[in-house]
């Protein structure tokens, strides 16, 4: 499974991050820094929670 990020609606709200803090890469201001994560076997579902927790729905899993 793949995460993409749409950098540009990316608010920083580091919902992401603070459901896996593994998977996600944030800058300081919370914004997300990679458009492209390739998940873990075993973490899809958190990847999934993650997506599911944008408020910008800026997160994809495919």
């Amino acid at each position: 499974m793949k995460v993409s990020i749409d950098l540009d609606k990316c608010a920083g709200h580091a919902r992401c991050y603070a459901t896996s803090p593994d998977l996600f890469d944030i800058d300081d201001s919370g914004y997300a820094c990679n458009a492209e994560i390739d998940v873990p076997p075993g973490q899809e579902s958190i990847a999934a929670e993650a997506a599911a927790a944008c408020p910008e729905r800026a997160i994809e899993t495919h």
